[in-house]
């Protein structure tokens, strides 16, 4: 890895530190920084393993000091946040504002239908009826979603983008 790579590797690490260090502050439900975390991690860092295991890490670390919850909505969590790795991979090679949006909708999209369709399997009748009442219960949650993710993906990339062509630039001259 050269300088510029290792540079980079640094920059993406610290803003995810920081958003990580968020999601213990922040006390609201679904307002948190692991999906933009996922997708930031997996279309910045070179290395998928990496890019896939810091954000189930951070997500780990935090469950185990905000606390666990059932074991069928904690599965599909990691779940659908491993799927958002794989969302953040598509964009890799595209990282435009358009390519971001769309995997940040994505992301929140993937995080809903996952999420609650373990809810369902748990807590609802199975039935068509129990599945529309979950997903229609849960509509309220999922607006949380979609802004959390979309402002901590801005600040993630737009970040990264600014600190790699701004202020790293202006340092040399």
């Amino acid at each position: 890895m050269n300088k510029t790579q290792q540079r980079n590797l640094l920059i993406v690490i610290v803003l995810i530190l920081i958003a990580a260090a968020l999601r213990l502050i922040i006390d609201i439900p679904n307002i948190t920084p692991i999906a933009a975390i996922a997708l930031f991690g997996a279309a910045t860092i070179k290395n998928k393993k990496l890019a896939i295991l810091l954000p189930l890490s951070i997500l780990f670390i935090s469950d185990l000091i905000i606390g666990f919850y059932e074991f069928q909505i904690m599965l599909a969590v990691y779940i659908s946040f491993i799927l958002i790795v794989g969302v953040g991979f598509l964009i890799k090679n595209k990282l435009n504002l358009s390519s971001i949006a769309i995997a940040t909708l994505s992301a929140s999209i993937l995080f809903f239908i996952i999420t609650n369709l373990a809810v369902w399997m748990m807590w609802y009748p199975k039935s068509i009826a129990g599945l529309i009442e979950c997903y229609t219960l849960a509509i309220p949650f999922f607006k949380y979603e979609i802004i959390g993710t979309t402002l901590f993906s801005t600040a993630l990339f737009g970040t990264y983008y600014l600190i790699k062509n701004y202020a790293l630039k202006a340092k040399r001259i």
